[in-house]
């Protein structure tokens, strides 16, 4: 992946430090951050993709040494203890709730989810610009589909531990290159005549999408977050099957062919099954055996299921309005 454009004073000082050595960055950076909404805040949402990302394939150029940097992982955390206060003002509080009635009030909160209808508008109404679109936003976090979920499976134990497991095997594709979900996806990008390279619009796509990557990442890389990632997981899971039924549709009606729907066929009958296992195999078996954390697993999918909220509502408002939802034009399927 290249070095994206930065979005403001923080991430402009980041992406510069990068392409030299591994280096003290200056003391105070994390205070140029504005004082929005750290979850749409462009500067901060790129400066932690970035960090992130250097845990993941890393980027052209940039020192591999950057990864464990003090001073850069110190930046990192004064971004995340904004995000992660935001998340919490967002969705707390959260109903008390027993570790035995996780899986019944993860359905609960899903049931109650009221975020508008990005997918019932893409199986009906979008343009074919449109679903481009709606593609070239996801595509951030779908090449690398399964990966932040994944940093969980060192971190549990037992039923969790082999629940989270036999999820991911799907994921991945049983070991098959061309059954990976990741890849299916990049079928679909090439079916649409989009760029296909890893991170490629990581400079069209706004602050809100990249904080549903942000999320993930920020979950997966902290311990102490753990069920947070499976309650995340949990309700990626629970919410994905009808609407991947929707964007199947809606691809079909603007001329998708099977190879180019598969990614979300794939999706809308594996998930169905996955949903139970997340839910009562994973999360349940998971806050039976550490009780003390079970209100995390409701946090990570409230977290979850609202960020996603964010993420439609910006779409369908600038659809609405006759404008595009990308940060700057480029180049659309032919």
């Amino acid at each position: 992946m290249k070095l994206p454009p930065p979005r403001g004073p923080v991430s402009a000082a980041l992406t510069a430090a990068l392409q030299a050595a591994p280096h003290d960055l200056p003391a105070g950076l994390a205070d140029g951050f504005g004082d929005g909404d750290p979850i749409t805040d462009e500067d901060l949402q790129l400066t932690l993709f970035v960090c992130y990302e250097l845990h993941y394939r890393g980027f052209d150029g940039v020192d591999d040494g950057w990864e464990w940097q003090p001073s850069l992982l110190g930046l990192r955390a004064a971004a995340e203890q904004r995000f992660e206060s935001a998340l919490r003002r967002l969705v707390e509080p959260l109903p008390e709730t027993a570790p035995a009635d996780v899986p019944r009030a993860l359905a609960g909160l899903v049931a109650a989810d009221d975020g508008p209808s990005l997918a019932g508008y893409l199986q009906r109404r979008a343009t074919r610009e449109q679903f481009c679109e709606f593609v070239m936003h996801r595509s951030v976090y779908h090449l690398k589909e399964a990966d932040p979920h994944t940093w969980a499976i060192p971190r549990l134990g037992g039923r969790a531990k082999a629940a989270l497991i036999e999820i991911q095997i799907d994921e991945y594709g049983g070991g098959q290159l061309d059954a990976m979900h990741a890849e299916l996806f990049r079928t679909t990008m090439s079916c649409l005549h989009l760029d296909t390279t890893y991170g490629g619009y990581l400079p069209q796509v706004p602050a809100v999408t990249l904080a549903t990557s942000n999320l993930i990442s920020l979950f997966g890389l902290h311990r102490r977050l753990r069920g947070a990632l499976l309650g995340h997981l949990a309700a990626f899971e629970m919410t994905s099957s009808l609407p991947n039924r929707r964007y199947g549709n809606g691809l079909r009606r603007l001329g998708g062919s099977p190879v180019a729907t598969r990614f979300y066929d794939e999706h809308v009958e594996a998930d169905a099954v996955h949903e139970q296992i997340a839910a009562h195999d994973m999360c349940g078996s998971f806050a039976a055996a550490e009780p003390e954390n079970a209100s995390e697993v409701l946090f990570g999918a409230a977290c979850g299921l609202a960020v996603d909220r964010l993420f439609a509502t910006h779409l369908l408002n600038r659809w609405e309005a006759g404008e595009g939802s990308l940060r700057e034009p480029t180049l659309q399927a032919a």
